[in-house]
């Protein structure tokens, strides 16, 4: 059990920094009202996820890997605080984009990354 725990703080760790790196990272690149940042991080997210899954990794790699750094890596919170944000300035047509692709190209990339690990 202690075990375990250890695997999935030490893999949020560096899920946590590398989404921190990149996001800023693309931010700097590409600065605009859209949350460009956090939709690509989750796309990329979905998609290890589901490679990572499709796998079929011991369960110690799954907790490092999946749970952990890929749990750190993608942002649900923060994504639905965008949504929120988006709302109350009203950028209605932003905010239905970002849901439609978020969702739709999430669970897409998700199945995508299952398929490409069976492979």
């Amino acid at each position: 059990m202690l075990w375990n725990s250890a695997l999935v703080a030490v893999g949020g760790f560096f899920g946590a920094i590398a989404r921190f790196g990149i996001s800023n990272w693309i931010k700097q690149k590409y600065p605009s009202s859209f949350p460009l940042a956090t939709l690509l991080i989750n796309l990329v997210g979905s998609f290890l996820l589901g490679y990572i899954v499709g796998k079929g990794w011991r369960a110690s790699w799954n907790l490092l890997f999946g749970t952990g750094f890929m749990g750190a890596f993608t942002t649900f919170s923060t994504f639905k605080l965008e949504n929120i944000t988006l709302h109350l300035n009203k950028q209605w047509k932003l905010l239905i984009l970002y849901l439609g692709v978020s969702y739709t190209f999430g669970i897409l990339l998700a199945f995508l990354g299952m398929k490409a690990a069976e492979m």
